[in-house]
């Protein structure tokens, strides 16, 4: 059971998964919100309840998610957003939780993409540090366009759905900046590994 957990986050397509996989290579235990996410809105509870808010026009022939129809109509409508977040976010944060605890080694990584919108350790408590991946909103702008292939359009809602540059830093123990440059993820990982594995063992 790890003893110390690490927040990550940073706004959509700034990196975080870049980094978190530095992290596994260092042999740290990461659990993903988004896999957690994903998991939950599986055919059951959660996508009941998802299907009888926002209609069944959201759901595939065969019953499960159909995530672009809800994400184009959630990024579209803000009110709608904090609906569908309202929904999920209890039972992902209980399931990342449970997660967490049962991690092995010294400290474990939580990547938690919407943890600033989330109200960040007012909400998640049980973190003990938290780094932010940080990339210029120009740089987010043109790596979603390309990962997703959406429009200009969408990828400004999405980007502007989300907390700011400032106010992810304004929750940050750490913050990476991340430049596109594989090496310098990598020391910065290296880097904030050993401080971890410190402050763990510090823990009382």
């Amino acid at each position: 059971m790890s003893r110390f957990v690490v927040g990550l986050t940073g706004g959509i397509a700034s990196g975080k998964s870049a980094l978190t996989r530095e992290f596994e290579a260092l042999g740290v235990t990461v659990v993903d919100a988004d896999v957690v996410a994903r998991e939950v809105v599986e055919p059951g509870p959660v996508l009941s309840t998802i299907a009888e808010r926002f209609g069944t026009h959201v759901l595939q022939p065969d019953g499960r998610l159909d995530r672009r129809a809800l994400r184009e109509l959630v990024f579209a409508d803000e009110a709608l957003r904090l609906a569908l977040e309202a929904i999920t976010h209890p039972a992902i944060r209980e399931r990342l939780h449970q997660r967490c605890l049962a991690a092995e080694g010294p400290y474990v990584i939580a990547a938690i993409p919407l943890l600033t919108e989330a109200g960040g350790r007012g909400v998640y408590s049980w973190l003990d540090r938290i780094v932010v991946v940080d990339t210029p909103v120009e740089v987010q702008h043109a790596r979603l366009m390309q990962r997703d292939g959406i429009s200009t359009e969408l990828a400004d809602r999405m980007i502007a759905a989300q907390a700011t540059r400032a106010q992810r830093l304004a929750i940050a123990d750490d913050v990476v900046v991340n430049d596109g440059k594989v090496e310098s993820l990598a020391a910065s990982a290296e880097t904030l590994d050993r401080r971890y594995r410190a402050l763990s063992a510090s823990k009382p």
